[in-house]
């Protein structure tokens, strides 16, 4: 099956508090933590945008205006510019980002949980054949077209990224190239984990059928397990959670000296 890769949307999950990364996101949701001066969330949009994906559909929750904000006034934060303060008119001097990105922003509550937050972006994915679903706080090398021949190649209804972890959580359970059991929060560590950048057919949003409902890890993803329908795609490359400090001081480190893996743009 062939599907040009700029109608297959993006959806981004960007609604939580980030509790565990305070000393960083105290001021600001954790996706628009800065990873060299750009926000984590920025560096995950062009990793999607070198492989054809430029449409985006970001769910938002915590701080939402933060974000909205961001991209409101885009041209503003990357480019140069002149202003007449006497009648405000804007003059911009050069390229003001080469991004051809279409973004949907979407509100999806507070305190909703991430099942709920998918079911509540499901107007905004009515024409797609299928979609893309990642954490607005993970970066890596992940070979995106490869991710997306695999999911087609192997029919099921979903597919998740599975990485070597650097701490323990969402650990899989496999069969093959299928899942057998998600588990969110494992008690031992056998491999490999959840490393988010799932493609999902359509059919998917049947699973989250409650905008108030529940997880999409532990309860969509079982069900959708247990239905043999949840396939993984096993990348073996640079994969990294930006879930405390340290984590983020290190991403920064790696952008800063030029080694960030995750910059296939």
């Amino acid at each position: 099956m062939t599907i040009d890769p700029s109608d297959i949307p993006v959806v981004i999950l960007a609604g939580g508090k980030g509790t565990r990364i305070r000393e960083a996101s105290e001021a600001l949701p954790k996706p628009m933590i800065d990873v060299g001066g750009k926000p984590i969330m920025w560096h995950i949009m062009k990793t999607y945008a070198s492989y054809g994906h430029t449409k985006f559909v970001i769910l938002l929750g915590y701080k939402s205006w933060t974000i909205k904000e961001y991209f409101l006034a885009y041209r503003e934060k990357t480019s140069d510019f002149t202003v007449n303060l006497n009648n405000a008119e804007t003059e911009y001097h050069g390229e003001y980002g080469s991004e051809d990105f279409q973004v949907t922003m979407a509100y999806t509550g507070l305190d909703t949980l991430t099942g709920g937050r998918l079911c509540r972006a499901k107007p905004y994915l009515e024409d797609a054949p299928a979609f893309m679903l990642t954490y607005g706080d993970g970066l890596a090398d992940i070979d995106i077209g490869a991710l997306r021949d695999f999911h087609y190649e192997h029919g099921k209804i979903g597919t998740v990224t599975a990485v070597h972890p650097t701490s323990r959580f969402g650990e899989l359970e496999t069969n093959g190239s299928a899942v057998t059991d998600f588990s969110e929060k494992p008690d031992l560590n056998t491999g490999v984990v959840n490393g988010g950048y799932f493609m999902f057919d359509r059919k998917f949003l049947d699973y989250v059928p409650d905008p108030d409902g529940d997880m999409l890890e532990s309860d969509a993803l079982q069900r959708l397990t247990k239905d043999g329908d949840l396939n993984f795609y096993l990348h073996r490359g640079f994969w990294r959670g930006m879930d405390t400090y340290r984590e983020y001081v290190e991403l920064n480190r790696l952008w800063d000296t030029g080694e960030a893996p995750w910059r296939v743009w």
